[in-house]
C-alpha cells in the first residue's frame, strides 16, 4: 500500500464536531485498512444505480456528488473534500443512489463493507460519526426537495448563497468559487436566468462577483 498521503493531515477536523471531516488519527486509521486509488479530475467513481459495498474516503482532492435523467440532465447534490466520504448509502448492498465525480485529482481510499464494519467494531467515534453524517445528509436532502418543490430559481439561488456564506456580519465572501453553470446545476435551473438573477443582485447592490468569487454585500431580499 502506498504512504499515507501527507496532505490530508493538515486539513482534518478537530473531533468535537461530528458533522466535520474525519480528524487526522481516525482518518489515517481507516484509510490504512483500504486499498488507495487516485483519479484524474473529471473522473466518475461511482454511478447511479450500480451495485457496490464500497465507502470512498476522500484523502486528497474534492468531489461532486449528483444525480442525472435520461437525458442527461444533472442535479448537483454536494460537494465533499479531505476527510469526507461518499458511497455510504450502498453499504447495506443496495445501489448506489447517485453518481460520483472528481473536480480536480483526488485519491481515496476505498474501504470494503466488511471493512466498514470492523472498523466501527473497534472505533465507536467513528460510528457515531457516520451516523451524525447521514442523519446531516437526509436533512439536507429533505431541504433541497422542499426547496425545488416549494420555491421559485430566485428562493433557491438565494437559499444556496445564504448556506454557503460564512456566519458574520458585513460583506461575506462565499469559500467556494462557482460559475453560473455549476450555480444553476445545483439550483435546478437554467445557467441564463442564474446569470440575469446575478446581474440584477449586483446592480441592487447585493451582491459582488469577481473572479467566480461572489460576496454577500447585505442581506438578500425575501423574493425577487
Amino acid at each position: 500500500m502506498r504512504p499515507y498521503p501527507k496532505a490530508a493531515m493538515s486539513t482534518a477536523s478537530t473531533p468535537s464536531d461530528p458533522l466535520a471531516p474525519l480528524t487526522p488519527g481516525t482518518l489515517r486509521e481507516i484509510a490504512a485498512s483500504g486499498v488507495l486509488r487516485t483519479y484524474p479530475k473529471n473522473t466518475v467513481i461511482i454511478n447511479e444505480g450500480d451495485t457496490g459495498e464500497t465507502l470512498f474516503i476522500v484523502v486528497s482532492g474534492r468531489v461532486r456528488v449528483y444525480s442525472s435523467n435520461a437525458q442527461g440532465r444533472e442535479f448537483v447534490i454536494d460537494f465533499h473534500g479531505v476527510g469526507e466520504y461518499v458511497g455510504e448509502m450502498s453499504l447495506d448492498g443496495s445501489p448506489r443512489s447517485a453518481s460520483v465525480i472528481t473536480v480536480e485529482p483526488t485519491t481515496c481510499a476505498l474501504v470494503s463493507r466488511a471493512q466498514v464494519r470492523e472498523f466501527m467494531a473497534t472505533h465507536p467515534e467513528f460510528a457515531e460519526h457516520l451516523v451524525q453524517k447521514l442523519i446531516h445528509r437526509i436533512r439536507v436532502t429533505t431541504e433541497n426537495a422542499k426547496s425545488l418543490a416549494l420555491s421559485d430559481v430566485y428562493g433557491r439561488l438565494a437559499r444556496l448563497l445564504n448556506a454557503l456564506a460564512p456566519a458574520g456580519d458585513g460583506p461575506r465572501a462565499l469559500p467556494e468559487k462557482l460559475t453560473q453553470q455549476e450555480i444553476a446545476d445545483r439550483v435546478g435551473a437554467s445557467r441564463d436566468m442564474i446569470s440575469k438573477l446575478l446581474k440584477d443582485l449586483v446592480a441592487g447592490g447585493y451582491l459582488s462577483v469577481e473572479d467566480r468569487t461572489i460576496t454577500l454585500l447585505k442581506r438578500l431580499p425575501s423574493g425577487w
